[in-house]
């Protein structure tokens, strides 16, 4: 770690690598001899169509995006998607359905919002549970005539993320892989669409990454504001406005340097490596309890709790004391969260843990 940084353990905005922020930090008054920063380029410029195009181009190494995909640079977060999937794939696709797998909050936020555009139906949920693991699924509740099937892959909250995705056959599988994406392969082509926030493993808030296949493209409801129609941004590029410009050009930062790393397979492993670190301590604790169903346990996000909300509390005040800060859970579930992106060096985990365990001897 760079001097005088602690370890940021945010669900997100998160931290980014230091070699990234210092790439941007040397660009910030004179990208490239330009004499501007590219908060101040125009995006219709050559300069900026060769920063989005590399961006493109690097994420489609990074993620074996085929042809048959387009990738748009978006704006309005993740939970702009809840709206912006069923307004261009229920009805004026096929049917009008969609199932929904509710494992989660934005799960199931992006479930009550399509709810208004078309006919939903939740064929699974761990609501009842807590949430602690991926809801059991009987593929009989799915609808072979749906216009597409929604699941959260990855679920912050809660620390639980899927192993293994639907089966769906024809019927297109719409994924949120806001805090998962590039942290672990995932083979494009079994997803229709897959849409991400930034702000966990790409760059700052601010831009919102769609894949989308080709053939979802072109039907959308005719209440389907301009700006909502994914075909409206595939055609212009991303350009039909003005794009969160350096926002790309910080996730193109990203992607170059996860490709300097040996990509998304090296990132997987140190991943994989990285949790295993934190949940086999919090397996042996005695203080400490993950409450996930261990086949289900995020890579991303690890949750834990003491059962004391007092002790919690004392927990998160003294390892931000400590320079490990953001570690306080969600306010609906309260107790404790690490997120460990892929910036999150390993070095962050091996010292939290040990803090945790002098907490723990301390608070016997």
């Amino acid at each position: 770690m760079a001097d005088n940084r602690i370890y940021n353990f945010s669900a997100g905005p998160s931290m980014l690598p230091v070699p990234v922020l210092e790439r941007c930090a040397a660009d910030m008054l004179n990208y490239q001899g330009s004499g501007m920063s590219v908060m101040e380029m125009s995006h219709r410029s050559k300069m900026y169509e060769g920063i989005i195009a590399k961006a493109e181009a690097d994420l489609r190494t990074l993620m074996h995006i085929p042809e048959n995909y387009k990738v748009l640079f978006l704006q309005g977060g993740a939970s702009m998607q809840f709206a912006q999937v069923p307004l261009n794939l229920l009805s004026g696709y096929k049917t009008g359905k969609a199932d929904y797998i509710n494992s989660g909050n934005f799960a199931n936020l992006a479930m009550k919002e399509a709810k208004r555009y078309g006919d939903i139906k939740e064929v699974a949920s761990s609501k009842d549970i807590g949430y602690t693991q991926i809801p059991d699924w009987d593929e009989k509740e799915f609808r072979p005539d749906a216009d597409y099937f929604y699941i959260c892959g990855n679920n912050t909250i809660y620390g639980t993320r899927y192993t293994k995705l639907p089966e769906t056959g024809k019927v297109p599988l719409v994924a949120d892989l806001s805090s998962s994406i590039l942290s672990q392969e995932y083979d494009v082509t079994k997803f229709g669409i897959i849409f991400a926030g930034a702000q966990k493993n790409i760059g700052p808030a601010g831009v919102t990454i769609v894949i989308i296949r080709d053939d979802l493209l072109g039907h959308a409801l005719d209440i389907t504001p301009v700006m909502l129609n994914y075909q409206t941004m595939a055609d212009k590029g991303s350009m039909y406005n003005t794009p969160p410009t350096y926002g790309i050009y910080m996730a193109g930062l990203t992607f170059d340097y996860l490709l300097s790393q040996g990509g998304v397979a090296e990132m997987e492993k140190r991943n994989i490596a990285k949790a295993k670190i934190l949940y086999d301590y919090l397996d042996e604790s005695k203080l400490f309890h993950n409450p996930v169903r261990h086949c289900d346990r995020s890579l991303m996000n690890v949750t834990f709790v003491t059962g004391d909300a007092d002790k919690d509390a004392a927990f998160v005040k003294a390892a931000t004391a400590a320079g490990f800060v953001n570690l306080k859970g969600h306010r609906s579930v309260g107790g404790m969260r690490a997120s460990i992106y892929n910036a999150m060096p390993e070095e962050g985990i091996v010292k939290l843990v040990a803090f945790m365990k002098q907490f723990e001897a301390d608070n016997k």
